[in-house]
């Protein structure tokens, strides 16, 4: 039977070669478009700055800004069909993320705070008049945006630890406290900070200026992984805000969990995108690369290695998009997004390691593009729940019994 022809104004076979399940076939013309222009505008202003960058550990800007232009948040095509205008569908989010970390998971990382963090915090905890505010600065990047909850001391157990207080006086409330591992902090023009109120011990959440006066931010050195991403240690003394940059929304750690169900899919997604990212540089060079008179792509033990990538690929892709589709219908639960991002961390690790293996001593260097992915991938594999955290979720729901204490 003769192969039934494409129709689609982009080819999904040939734009998604390593989707070998084919799950971006049920991405819409238009989404397919704007992954398509952002593709096109990652490798035109991101590819050519990336090693300089990463050995600078600084993030570039410029090509941020550039990049962003693609409007791979609010552009008209993504809501085509779609009553919620001020989200674009799970589906699309997974392969904007795929996008974005398969080139660098530095710029899906900035990303995810922006896009994921702040933004999931504004739609679940904001009330209409500030997502009204807010929301259209956020999708457009006229603003830059994080999320300020993990703590120096508290981290895994910040639920019951956090300390970063806040006081209502009048109309306006006084935080004190620090964060740390504040993505995009030093940059950013408005903050999401969480904060337990002094006089009912609740969490809340506010929304800073970075200009606001006692709010301080400076850079953390020396990572080895994430190295353009400028993670903030963030110091709040007597930070004034007004009632009405209070999420009205976010009333005790349970809100936020809810916020980190969400975000905790993006990073699965992520995940995706990095193991998708290192597996095909991890391609492009057995292709390339001759020992011993022939390819090393030619070798049993390499193709043995790139048939796991691909299947990790998939595997995590499959994740991805079954996580989409329960969030689209509303039916999804922590346990779900906590599995997801469990499994998705642990193929993405083993990709990494497995891709570097096939790139040999080459593979510590940044020209392969494989040592900054085998890095990075150590960043992913613990933010947003531990390895450990995401399978104590798991654990609590087969069981019935917690096992974080």
């Amino acid at each position: 039977m003769a192969e039934e022809k494409n129709t689609r104004p982009i080819d999904t076979k040939e734009f998604y070669p390593s989707d070998l399940f084919g799950y971006s076939n049920d991405l819409t013309d238009g989404e397919l478009e704007v992954l398509k222009e952002l593709r096109e505008a990652l490798e035109e202003h991101a590819r050519p700055v990336l090693t300089e960058y990463t050995e600078k550990a600084e993030f570039p800007f410029e090509a941020w800004d550039e990049v962003t232009k693609v409007g791979f948040m609010n552009d008209e095509r993504l809501f085509e069909g779609r009553e919620n205008k001020l989200q674009s569908s799970e589906l699309f989010n997974v392969f904007r993320y795929f996008e974005l970390a398969k080139m660098d998971p530095s710029f899906a990382t900035l990303y995810t705070v922006h896009g994921g963090l702040f933004y999931a915090s504004l739609l679940y905890g904001g009330s209409d008049e500030q997502i009204e505010r807010w929301a259209s600065d956020v999708t457009s990047f006229n603003n830059l945006t994080c999320f300020g909850l993990t703590e120096p001391d508290h981290g895994s157990d910040i639920a019951g630890g956090l300390a970063t207080s806040a006081r209502r006086e009048g109309d306006s409330w006084i935080l004190n406290g620090e964060k740390r591992w504040i993505g995009g902090a030093k940059n950013a023009d408005e903050v999401v900070i969480f904060a337990r109120d002094v006089e009912d011990k609740k969490v809340k959440a506010f929304v800073v200026s970075g200009e606001t006066e006692g709010f301080s931010v400076e850079n953390i050195k020396h990572k080895v992984a994430l190295r353009m991403v400028p993670n903030g240690h963030i110091t709040m003394k007597d930070v004034k805000v007004s009632d009405d940059r209070r999420l009205p929304n976010v009333n005790g750690f349970g809100d936020v969990a809810k916020i980190l169900q969400r975000t905790r899919a993006d990073i699965s997604h992520l995940a995706a995108g990095l193991t998708a990212g290192a597996f095909e540089a991890a391609l492009r060079y057995v292709k390339e690369r001759e020992q011993f008179g022939k390819k090393i792509g030619s070798f049993q033990l390499v193709q043995e290695k790139l048939s796991i990538m691909q299947a990790n690929v998939t595997a995590t892709l499959a994740y991805s998009v079954r996580l989409a589709q329960l969030q689209e219908e509303g039916n999804y639960t922590e346990v779900n997004a906590a599995m997801s991002k469990m499994h998705n961390a642990l193929r993405m690790r083993e990709t990494v390691a497995l891709a570097r293996e096939v790139v040999g001593g080459n593979g510590i260097t940044l020209d392969t593009d494989v040592a900054r992915f085998f890095t990075d991938a150590e960043a992913i594999y613990s933010y947003e729940g531990t390895h450990e955290i995401n399978a104590l979720i798991v654990g609590r729901y087969l069981t019935g019994e917690g096992a974080f204490v």
